[in-house]
């Protein structure tokens, strides 16, 4: 079996039954759950290690096992399912005090019955049918957030879905630890990229640490000579560099400084263990350039990146990062910069001032230098390219005061339409769903910030699966939005989500 991309992480599978079935069912349940479980840990659909746990049958054993998976660091959540009827009662002790993420497995072990063999004794085996409804009546009635899925867990459908959901599990692990270095503070003045950051800690348990520029350029002045050159080796044999930049050009001295922020910059977030961390141009106390092609292969490392201050952003990126693990397809920090309204169906032009993340770059990246008419610093290297085309999409987390939201657009990449030759940036053109108007004012109602997390790797599925398990209010702009239907969707979570938190 190949090794899984998440393969740091495990579920567990649990089949639920009862005592009164004696040990010869028992038995069999307990064969058919190891065979189930089995197939589910072979999946590729599932990135992640599926391990089979012991027949679940009365209240104590399944307290029990809940604790344990609790506090077991390994487990991302668990897959449950009810082989017989097993009375939920026996199950509130534990799912009351289960807080990993939870999956209903809606299957049965046949696909198809033996019609002329059914006997009394085949129907109390298998028992899916009316055992999980019993099951699932007690996880409404607790109100207990989870994924059902429906479906013969051989079949593809289903275990796309459940590989879908173990991403989206991973990613609420990861949030847990998460925690993002802000160097420097908020862009000054500017309401959307700021936020409740004990709130944050609250619900999806990142924490965001800041850090005074000086502390960064320490690290970077104890970069060595032979660290700095590894890193320009790199660029020269990863990326095509524009002629100044090259050994013997006029500006290769920028090429060595970027080098330099960059291994200063891996140094200081390797050392403090931050997944994520932010700059902003208006404190670049000791820092000759702003961060360009240093923030671009940080991210295309893995770790998230937010401009300006945008922890939000910042730790979404990482988050993704994480849950699109060995999949194609990249992920980048993004802004929806200008648009183009000349044609028959408008355009958005996306990018940043550097950090568009090379992860979903359409071919090789070229190196350059160009002025930056803010951060009265020298002229920044940074990666230039046109993303891939393709399905994408693209979503931000804001803080509404009372709950944080999620708001996703589906749009697909285009290659730009025309060369841009004079724009010296990394930049992405899509056509948003269902279309640039719809697309633009159920965004500008919502709320929606400029930052943005832009992913060709995963759908809107697993994002879907990840609030659901946070508890995050989550709009979703896709082929299907009409401007009124979402205008009073957003009314109606106003007053869900106002009542919700007063019960």
């Amino acid at each position: 079996m190949s090794a899984k991309a998440l393969g740091q992480y495990e579920l567990w599978f649990v089949a639920g039954s009862q005592e009164m079935y004696g040990e010869e069912v028992l038995a069999a349940v307990a064969a058919d759950a190891g065979e189930i479980a089995a197939a589910l840990d072979a999946a590729a659909a599932l990135p992640v290690r599926v391990v089979l746990r012991e027949v679940a049958t009365t209240p104590e054993a399944i307290r029990r096992l809940c604790l344990e998976a609790n506090a077991a660091d390994a487990c991302a959540g668990l897959i449950l399912w009810m082989h017989t009827f097993s009375p939920a009662q026996m199950w509130i002790a534990g799912l009351s005090i289960l807080d990993k993420p939870l999956l209903h497995l809606h299957t049965q072990f046949n696909r198809a019955l033996p019609w002329a063999q059914i006997d009394m004794n085949y129907m109390n085996t298998h028992q899916s049918a009316h055992g999980d409804r019993e099951f699932a009546f007690l996880e409404t009635r607790m109100r207990l957030a989870r994924k059902t899925v429906v479906g013969h867990w051989s079949d593809e459908a289903t275990l796309a879905r459940i590989g879908h959901w173990s991403r989206a599990a991973c990613g609420w692990r990861e949030a847990a630890g998460l925690t993002v270095a802000r160097l420097g503070d908020n862009m000054r003045d500017v309401a959307v990229t700021e936020g409740d950051k004990v709130e944050a800690h609250l619900r999806l348990g990142i924490t965001v640490s800041g850090f005074g520029v000086g502390d960064l350029v320490e690290v970077m002045d104890a970069v060595g000579e032979d660290e700095r050159q590894r890193l320009v080796a790199e660029y020269e044999d990863q990326y095509d560099l524009v002629p100044e930049l090259r050994s013997g050009g006029d500006r290769r001295d920028s090429l060595v400084v970027a080098a330099r922020i960059e291994a200063g910059l891996r140094e200081f977030l390797t050392a403090g263990g931050f997944g994520a961390f932010t700059d902003t141009f208006q404190d670049l106390h000791g820092l000759r350039q702003l961060p360009g092609i240093a923030v671009q292969r940080l991210m295309a490392d893995g770790f998230g990146f937010g401009g300006e201050g945008d922890w939000k952003t910042a730790a979404l990126v990482r988050i993704v990062k994480l849950m699109a693990t060995g999949l194609q397809g990249g992920t980048s920090f993004m802004e929806d910069y200008t648009y183009d309204l000349a044609g028959e169906v408008p355009l958005v032009l996306g990018s940043h001032m550097l950090e568009v993340c090379p992860s979903i770059a359409a071919a090789r990246p070229s190196c350059e230098i160009h002025p930056l008419s803010i951060g009265a610093r020298e002229d920044p290297v940074r990666l230039v390219f046109d993303a891939a085309p393709g399905p994408a999409f693209m979503f931000s987390m804001l803080d509404m005061g009372d709950r944080f939201r999620l708001l996703a657009n589906e749009v697909d990449v285009i290659a730009p339409p025309q060369e841009l030759p004079k724009l010296p940036v990394a930049r992405a053109v899509w056509k948003p769903k269902p279309d640039f108007a719809t697309a633009a004012e159920a965004w500008l109602v919502a709320g929606g910030p400029h930052h943005s997390v832009f992913s060709a790797a995963l759908d809107t599925e697993v994002l879907a699966d990840f609030a659901a398990i946070a508890g995050l209010e989550l709009l979703l702009i896709d082929e299907h939005t009409t401007s009124r239907d979402f205008a009073n969707e957003v009314r109606w979570n106003q007053v869900y989500y106002r009542l919700a938190a007063g019960l």
